[in-house]
Parts: structure tokens; sequence; C-alpha cells
């Protein structure tokens, strides 16, 4: 999945609480996330002189950032409720990191088809 591929799927199924989404999609998406927080903080700095557009920036991009962490613990074969360890101190974002960093379940799984083909996971 390309860098744009990953960002229209991000916005485009951004309730989608679901299916699964690829490493790549998930990596893509969370760069995505930081390159527009970055460029709104940079603005907010120039024109605002506070928060303001990277308020709006993270209040727009929180529901579908949950939604692609979820779906890629789908494609890991885990229950996005496993999501929520990310409120334990350190060692919860260290967890997730870990997971989403890990290779999707090649083929079908609880959750859904792989969203990259059996064949392209290998």
């Amino acid at each position: 999945m390309t860098f744009q591929e990953a960002i229209a799927s991000g916005l485009s199924r951004y309730i989608d609480f679901d299916t699964r989404s690829s490493r790549s999609e998930y990596w893509y998406w969370a760069l995505f996330a930081f390159l527009v927080s970055i460029v709104a903080n940079i603005i907010d700095g120039i024109i605002f002189g506070g928060p303001v557009l990277a308020g709006l920036v993270a209040l727009g991009l929180i529901i579908p950032g949950i939604a692609v962490g979820v779906r890629r613990l789908h494609d890991i074969d885990r229950s996005g409720w496993w999501y929520l360890i990310v409120f334990v101190p350190l060692i919860g974002v260290l967890v997730l990191i870990y997971w989403f960093v890990q290779p999707g379940t090649t083929g079908d799984n609880e959750f859904g088809s792989d969203p990259l083909g059996a064949s392209a996971a290998a």
C-alpha cells in the first residue's frame, strides 16, 4: 500500500472498527498524522500563537487514528479492545508498538480477509 492509498483508506474508513489494516497502512497513517500535526504546530506558532489549529487537527484525527489502530490489531488476530492497553503508562504504548510492527496473519482470520492478499504477505 502506498502513502496516498493509506491516507485515502484511513480517511474513507474512519469509523470502520471491524476489518483489518496492513502494517504499511498503519505506519503510513501514523506518518501522515505526525506530519500534519507538525505543520499545524508551525502554523499555530506563526499565526495564532497558541495551539488552535493543532487542537483541531488532533480532534479531527483521533477517531480515524484509533480506528486504524484497532484494524491493525485485527490484522494480527487480536481484539480491538486490546487498544485500551494504551492507558497503562509506558508499558501499554510499548506493547502496542511491538504488536503494530508484527506481520499480520496470512489469509483469513476472525476479523476478515488478509488486506494484502495471502500471496503479498508471504
